[in-house]
């Protein structure tokens, strides 16, 4: 990799077998069969498969899941609607049945390999990627992938899609067909260009010909045209989805794909109540599920008879990738929360070792940093390179910035609270809030309220505890629970006091951020910017980050914006664990080699057993 010290911008490190003579000799690029955004590639050009599965893995057999509430459209590229996609631990997996130009390897943090396209050429100076598509990648209609639906795809998704693809699209300039198997993006000038050959290398390929007798921007239980491994077959409304695997698929031979995606069919079965899903589980309804309510993880598999048998297995499988952020989320946009002595107050409030120790059953450790379980978290006090990118700011941040890094105040866990309460009311006293009849008032004598919005009713159990130490500080609070899709355009156009949110991250954070705390995002309907932060200061940093042309400097910018995002307290952080908890019916077989550590693996690289499949139906009379 030395030849990356004589580039321009080291964006992407690539890595083949690529000598300092090869790449100077490349006429388009640095041609290369994968791409990374830091570090060397794991595998060379020539693999044969990924380390994680078993390239002899059979096909057949079927899984079923769950999913909770409902769901009303099958397009998950627009704002509109509630949409299915088969769910991983990272959330949607779109590459069930949407190709990509390449795709993950899910034993690196953000590694890439051919699919659609062979291999790219990368500019040394990182103003452009092109991609050189393969001979054979097909949609499920048999009609070959084109240069044209590629160019399609960007243009719409850009345009018309999600704003998370508006966001993340925002610099590349434009996709151009450069021959007749070849795409070229060109990016902005001047544009921070770390990061964005992997954004488009990952995007879903639509059918621009199906397109022209269907709109692309409207919600829809018609299943759109993908060229994946997995079509959606099945749409029972609300209910279910059955995907089912195509047969001598075009990709099934090349080393990305090898060993994986072996289930004929994978059902998605939809429960709009948790208990009666868990209940389900066992009555053998379905054959897997990740636990997230640690109370049912430690006490409710415990005297189920399939469990005592051995028929359902649990396992806790160690995750290796940086934590998704979780947390309670102030509106800052309303008046009420504008102060940060406010927010501070309201969040020491949220007793998290109580609620670990009596609810989570000590399953959880708390939250402190937006980047969790990764090295872009911040520690002890500002470096001297953060704090060159910190003190520009110095006026506009609070004092907390340039000291420790950020931890919640704990408390013993015995419910009591009292330095909690007598530090929460000081600082409520100083933003001008008084406590009169344990009600707490403005200057005004206006009551401070505030509503948690959810809608699932398993956070109730951990919110009214909450509430109830509200009251101690003369706050009155009160859930508003709504169904799942008033839920969601409730957030989407930003009219909640306070509400919880989880975001999944990619390896290393780029321009995603801009969505989740930049200030344009802020004021963007549909938009990520859930707390509404607006501080040029956030911003500055978010840049830094994206712009970062190595890992070091990357590391500093993170953790600087870390410290600000953290001690503004826009959040209450909630907790986190380094694992899953995953339960299923021993009915599947598994790769010897280990799990990779930034995935579950299992529905893409598990397999049915027929054998543990009829033992099951012996035991259990299945």
């Amino acid at each position: 990799m030395r030849f990356l010290s004589a580039l321009k911008s080291a964006s992407l490190i690539l890595v083949g077998a690529l000598s300092l003579q090869s790449a100077i000799a490349a006429e388009q690029g640095i041609k290369t069969h994968g791409l990374s955004s830091f570090g060397n590639l794991k595998y060379g050009a020539d693999f044969a498969h990924f380390d994680y599965v078993d390239p002899n893995a059979p096909k057949g057999g079927s899984i079923r899941l769950r999913n909770l509430n409902s769901f009303d459209s099958v397009n998950p590229f627009i704002l509109k609607g509630v949409s299915e996609v088969l769910n991983s631990d990272k959330g949607g997996d779109l590459f069930f049945n949407f190709a990509t130009l390449m795709t993950r390897a899910h034993d690196e943090p953000d590694a890439v390999y051919g699919l659609v396209a062979k291999e790219a050429d990368l500019d040394p100076d990182g103003k452009w990627v092109e991609f050189h598509l393969r001979e054979g990648p097909q949609f499920h209609d048999g009609s070959p992938i084109t240069p044209d639906d590629i160019v399609f795809s960007f243009e719409t998704l850009k345009n018309e899609g999600h704003p998370r693809y508006q966001v993340s699209y925002k610099d590349i300039e434009s996709a151009k067909i450069t021959g007749p198997a070849s795409v070229r993006f060109d990016f902005n000038k001047n544009a921070l260009t770390r990061g964005l050959a992997l954004q488009v290398a990952t995007m879903p390929i639509l059918s621009k010909v199906s397109f022209e007798t269907r709109a692309f921007n409207e919600t829809t239980l018609e299943p759109l045209l993908g060229s994946g491994p997995y079509k959606i077959v099945d749409v029972q409304p609300g209910r279910s989805v059955t995907y089912e695997r195509i047969k001598n698929h075009w990709a099934e031979n090349l080393p990305v794909h090898v060993g994986r995606f072996n289930f004929d069919s994978i059902q998605v079965d939809y429960y709009r109540d948790r208990t009666i899903a868990l209940e389900a589980f066992f009555a053998g309804e379905y054959d897997f599920r990740e636990e997230f309510t640690s109370r049912s993880w430690a006490v409710e598999y415990d005297g189920k008879p399939a469990f005592k048998n051995g028929s359902i297995i649990k396992e806790t499988l160690p995750d290796a990738s940086m934590t998704g952020f979780q947390a309670f989320f102030f509106n800052t946009r309303l008046e009420k929360f504008s102060d940060i002595r406010v927010r501070r107050a309201i969040a020491r409030m949220f007793d998290f070792e109580w609620t670990n120790k009596n609810l989570f059953y000590d399953s959880y450790e708390r939250l402190t940093s937006i980047f969790e379980n990764s090295e872009m978290k911040a520690i002890d006090s500002p470096s001297d390179a953060e704090l060159a990118l910190l003190t520009p700011w110095k006026e506009q941040l609070p004092p907390e910035v340039f000291g420790a890094s950020f931890v919640p105040e704990k408390t013993k866990g015995d419910g009591r609270m009292r330095t909690a309460i007598r530090q929460s009311l000081k600082d409520l006293k100083e933003a001008g809030w008084t406590i009169q009849d344990k009600k707490l008032l403005n200057s005004e004598g206006q009551p401070f309220t505030m509503e948690f919005l959810l809608y699932s009713r398993s956070f109730e159990r951990i919110i009214n505890p909450f509430i109830r130490n509200l009251e101690r500080i003369g706050i009155q609070a009160n859930i508003r629970l709504l169904d799942l899709a008033s839920w969601q355009n409730r957030m989407q156009e930003f009219d909640f006091e306070i509400a919880t949110r989880r975001f999944g991250q990619p390896a290393y954070p780029g321009v995603e951020l801009r969505n989740w705390w930049g200030s344009g995002a802020a004021k963007t309907v549909g938009g990520l910017n859930v707390s509404g932060i607006q501080s040029p200061a956030v911003d500055s940093l978010i840049e830094s980050i994206i712009k970062a042309d190595n890992k070091e400097d990357l590391v500093v910018a993170a953790r600087a914006l870390d410290r600000v995002i953290m001690h503004s307290h826009v959040t209450i952080p909630q907790w986190f664990k380094a694992s899953h908890f995953v339960a299923f019916w021993d009915k599947f077989g598994r790769p010897e080699a280990q799990k990779p550590g930034y995935d579950r693996a299992a529905l893409h690289s598990w397999w049915y057993d027929p054998e543990k499949a009829a033992k099951l139906k012996q035991i259990n009379g299945q």
